[in-house]
């Protein structure tokens, strides 16, 4: 039992969670701005939006910070960005489609949450639930195939 919470709660996990925290800010600060800039009937376009300043950020703190990739050289950076790129871009899709799903289903678009005297869109309860899924997702992608340790 240790072994296993040494192995889950080691100091790159704890900063994939910080950074994965501070992502998914980025993405929903981006995501409400949008929201209000735009109107929330285009969630999805905002969406895009919000999920490209926060690959962005992603890639530079989990290449620096979390996975400590040292090389920034031209075949590094040519491995590492298309496939960062190209993970991400997978768990946007699933995103997207469970973010669609949530609405087109779920019908979360017409309702909202209310705690006291703040009221949050179900569509922003659905995007809370589905960061969950995709960060998980990210961190197995990132760990096992784009910042792999071998390969620096």
């Amino acid at each position: 039992m240790k072994k296993l919470f040494q192995k889950l709660f080691n100091r790159e996990t704890i900063l994939y969670v910080i950074f994965g925290v501070l992502t998914t800010l980025v993405n929903f600060v981006v995501f409400w701005l949008m929201n209000r800039v735009i109107g929330e009937k285009l969630y999805l376009l905002s969406n895009v939006v919000a999920w490209v300043a926060a690959v962005l950020f992603a890639y530079v703190t989990n290449k620096i910070y979390v996975f400590e990739s040292k090389s920034w050289s031209a075949r590094t950076l040519l491995r590492e960005i298309p496939s960062f790129f190209a993970a991400r871009l997978f768990s946007f899709g699933i995103e997207e489609l469970l973010l669609w799903l949530s609405d087109a289903v779920l019908h979360a678009g017409s309702t909202a949450l209310v705690i006291g005297s703040l009221s949050v869109s179900g569509i922003t309860v659905a995007k809370v639930v589905v960061s969950v899924i995709t960060v998980i997702l990210n961190y197995f992608f990132s760990k096992l195939f784009i910042f792999k340790k071998n390969d620096q």
